[in-house]
């Protein structure tokens, strides 16, 4: 296994071609296509894609009639089968080919020198401008067929999907233009029956709006195939008689864009974008109502038949052609992370609504630190009230200092109690603390500066002991303020600490996403300015637990690791099951290069950072050990509260079951595949000795 290479790990690159057609040439469109497949082979590229009719241009209209034109399809299609033979790239060509009767609207599938099969148009158009069937036989009813192309019988129909042996999940089907714009397209039974890359070959002459509708369909056949969707249309050189041609060329997988060119440009276009195959079949593995869905629609789907091949990619680093958010909770596009903000911060607000509503209206007890979780649930529960109607005095706020609150983060607890208009109050835990460690004969009753793990947590668990007590006192509910990262991480106090409230309304949002929304909740002015002040001072400020004694400032992600890996590793592996060493791949191209790729809005320039091969696995490892094999048991037992990003929640009754007993081991020995050592030898192998492609 290379690590670095894309079909180690998972993924296989895909191209939309489009370029100059030449009207009834079919030999120097043939020339075009090899051109372009040489370029897609050199770059690792494992299926390309050509317009519909490609091999003739799609507007010869009744020229499709002519045998001439016909005679020449027949020749150029034995060219490009020829010029394949020493490429990897499976070729998706547009061809009308004469069967039977009638002619046929074809999408021909090559590689290496042979035809894998052939795919007709379902769905010739003959409305508006399209008059298809005056010369093209629809192929909707053509299964379990074969055809004669250049002296052999090959599969024939839209019965036919093409699978790479050698690349797990790289299963293929063709459809031709109009037949992704019927209600049921073919390409909706080829997934069901196992297709996970969808290919269309497209004429598609273009008129204002069109562009948008192709691209609204394509997402749309991602997302509900669980796929990805390859889209190549027609561009220039077509004829103008009565059209016009864009060569609109576009990537999807599972409703988002990959890749896509420019449109009414000159010259080759190459839309490439590495699709994710164990993204598409952990999607349709968790989604049981896709196969469902199939078991519906077996007595079509059951009679697909399967092509096999041998892609035989080498074994290589291609690089990586897709983008790899650093922060997958947290978009880097300002205006997608704005609505981002918005939905989350609204699910909050809203759960909290509904929750107090249903029992009675209680008062809001929350424990006040001054950092960021605390932060902004304390936001959360005011904005709550607001809508309620409800005076914001009804939230019990308490900033509680222990042996090592600074002076720093206490003030700004203050101050932000002060500016929200809630019922404010101190309450020095130090000197209760100070009597339970003397009870319990701790080394530190004793002047001894021992800061163990008992110190911590009897400072966090008196804490939440005041506030269920004051709750009880005062008529109210403890608000929970901890975040998805520390439930992942186990980075709580089980049961009397931070792990434990009456409802949590930041349980399902990830330390990487909560200084957005408090950035988000500043710029939209909901506190006014002295608030907004306050929250600016607070996102400026060290996350730290602030419970060792000391000159210098405890930091949380010195001793547990960066969040912005723990987070990244969360994302994929509650939402896809990724394994550690895919992980670590993506990691690396998104983090190893700090001045690479795009940052979220916002993100101070001074902590934009990276990280190498040797952090990313160290602290890959890391979470491992904490996330499986040590901290299920306390979200096993963790409180109420909403799910609200579409990477995952952890709750033992939502997202993620798990038994609170389990073990890591599985996933420390996928770790043990690669050292970063290895990972750089192999590197260096093939700089020193490239692979043919």
């Amino acid at each position: 296994m290379n690590f670095r290479s894309i079909y180690s790990q998972g993924l296989a690159r895909v191209a939309a071609c489009t370029g100059h057609a030449a009207v009834a040439d079919p030999l120097a469109n043939a020339e075009a296509v090899l051109r372009q497949a040489r370029q897609c082979a050199r770059d690792g590229v494992a299926v390309a894609v050509f317009p519909e009719l490609g091999l003739t241009g799609y507007s010869i209209e009744d020229l499709l009639l002519q045998d001439p034109v016909l005679d020449e399809v027949e020749t150029a299609l034995a060219d490009v089968v020829a010029g394949s033979a020493d490429l990897m790239t499976v070729l998706a060509v547009g061809a009308p080919l004469r069967h039977r009767h009638r002619i046929y609207n074809c999408a021909v599938l090559i590689h290496r020198g042979r035809v894998l099969g052939v795919v007709p148009k379902s769905y010739p158009p003959n409305y508006r401008e399209f008059y298809e069937r005056r010369q093209i036989a629809g192929g909707d009813d053509e299964r379990g067929g074969t055809i004669r192309v250049g002296g052999a019988e090959v599969p024939f129909g839209t019965d036919l999907l093409f699978a790479a042996g050698d690349v797990p999940g790289l299963v293929l089907h063709a459809e031709v233009c109009e037949d992704m714009w019927v209600p049921v397209p073919p390409s909706a039974e080829a997934a069901l029956a196992g297709a996970t890359v969808l290919l269309n070959l497209s004429g598609s002459p273009i008129t204002v709006g069109r562009a948008e509708d192709r691209a609204l369909l394509c997402r749309s056949a991602s997302a509900r195939c669980l796929a990805a969707y390859v889209y190549s249309a027609a561009g220039l050189g077509e004829s103008t008689t009565d059209l016009s041609w864009d060569g609109q060329t576009m990537v999807h997988e599972n409703g988002v864009l990959l890749a896509e060119t420019e449109r009414f440009a000159q010259g080759d276009q190459f839309a490439v974008a590495d699709v994710d195959l164990d993204l598409l079949m952990q999607e349709r593995r968790r989604m049981g109502t896709f196969d469902d869905n199939r078991r519906t629609h077996a007595a079509r789907t059951g009679g697909f038949r399967r092509v096999d091949f041998t892609l035989g990619a080498p074994d290589t680093d291609f690089g990586l052609r897709r983008r790899v958010e650093r922060f997958p909770f947290v978009p880097a596009d300002a205006e997608r992370l704005a609505l981002d903000c918005y939905e989350a911060y609204n699910i909050q607000v809203s759960g909290l609504v509904q929750r107090l509503g249903a029992i009675g209206d209680p008062k809001v007890v929350i424990g006040v630190s001054g950092g960021l979780d605390s932060t902004h649930a304390l936001i959360v529960a005011a904005r709550a009230m607001d809508r309620m109607g409800r005076p914001r005095s009804d939230i019990l706020a308490y900033t509680m200092p222990g042996f090592a609150t600074s002076d720093h983060t206490k003030s700004n607890a203050h101050r932000l109690m002060e500016s929200l208009g809630v019922t404010a109050a101190e309450l020095d835990i130090t000197d209760t603390a100070r009597l339970m460690l003397k009870e319990m004969g701790h080394p530190f009753s004793e002047g001894e500066p021992v800061y163990d793990v008992t110190f911590e947590n009897v400072q966090a668990g008196l804490r939440t002991d005041y506030l269920f007590r004051l709750a009880n006192q005062r008529g109210g509910i403890v608000l929970g303020t901890g975040d998805l990262s520390e439930l992942a991480l186990g980075w709580c106090t089980y049961g009397v600490g931070d792990q434990m409230s009456h409802y949590n309304v930041n349980s399902g949002v990830p330390k990487t996403l909560i200084q957005h929304l408090i950035r988000w909740v500043v710029s939209s002015g909901q506190f006014g300015d002295e608030a907004g002040r306050t929250l600016t001072a607070i996102l400026d400020t060290e996350i730290s637990p602030e419970l060792v004694p000391g000159e210098q400032m405890q930091s949380t992600e010195s001793k547990i690791g960066p969040y912005a890996l723990h987070d990244f590793t969360l994302f994929h592996v509650l939402r896809y099951g990724f394994r550690p060493t895919k992980i670590a791949f993506l990691a690396w191209h998104a983090w190893r290069d700090s001045a690479a790729g795009a940052w979220p809005p916002g993100f101070p320039e001074e902590d934009r950072g990276s990280y190498d091969l040797a952090e990313i696995r160290h602290w890959l490892e890391y979470f491992c050990k904490r996330f499986f094999q040590f901290a299920q048991f306390k979200r096993s037992a963790m409180p109420n509260g909403p799910k609200v990003s579409a990477g995952g929640s952890l709750s033992p009754r939502g997202d993620w079951r798990a038994p609170s007993d389990g073990n890591a081991r599985a996933w420390l020995r996928d770790l043990e595949r690669w050292t970063p050592q290895a990972v750089e030898a192999a590197a260096a192998a093939d700089r020193e000795a490239p692979v043919s492609r």
